[in-house]
């Protein structure tokens, strides 16, 4: 299964670097290099800097990634992101041909901008849950959920909480106890969300 992670400058880097984690520790302890083959795209394919100048550089850009099954798109300084046309016309597309699409924490702004997201159940940074509403006011959002998950499509609340949408989607696409053991080998308290 291949998993992207779609990242632009100032994106939030525990946005994207825990799920990277989750996903290749994942594959790691189960044993089997194509379980969950995760990978960052950017727009270009070239170097981007994240939050707090980090450099970062994608294996792929929007012109050269293999097929997509998960997407995962994360959260930062969004704004610039949502006024590309070429950025949300790729989401969208691609969100088309993913079995699954994901976001960490303001990604949800990301996904609604590209129409894939209308009125679903999800959530954001709690920061940025009024901004949310207010701007997709027939989105159901959520506050104190660390994700939501409305089947193929799966929100997270804020930076951390992308880590436990992970555990979560290993969960979902591998098994319980793989997810665990991928929590337990991070050293990492899984936080479930509550019922």
């Amino acid at each position: 299964m291949n998993i992207a992670i779609y990242i632009y400058d100032n994106a939030e880097v525990l946005d994207f670097s825990g799920p990277f984690e989750v996903f290749s520790t994942a594959t790691r302890l189960a044993g089997s290099p194509e379980l969950l083959k995760v990978f960052l795209v950017g727009e270009t394919g070239h170097a981007v800097t994240a939050r707090g100048g980090y450099s970062v550089n994608p294996a792929y850009g929007f012109h050269n990634h293999p097929a997509i099954d998960l997407l995962i798109v994360v959260g930062g300084v969004h704004t610039d992101e949502m006024k590309k046309t070429q950025v949300t016309d790729w989401i969208a597309a691609t969100a088309r041909k993913a079995q699954w699409v994901a976001s960490v924490c303001t990604g949800a702004f990301l996904l609604a901008e590209a129409g894939v997201i209308s009125d679903e159940n999800v959530t954001t940074h709690w920061e940025d849950i009024p901004d949310l509403r207010a701007r997709y006011p027939d989105l159901k959002v959520h506050e104190g959920r660390r994700w939501v998950d409305e089947g193929a499509i799966i929100t997270s609340g804020g930076i951390s909480a992308g880590i436990d949408m992970s555990l979560h989607l290993v969960s979902r696409l591998h098994s319980f106890e793989l997810a665990e053991s991928t929590a337990r080998q991070m050293e990492f308290d899984w936080t479930k969300n509550r019922s």
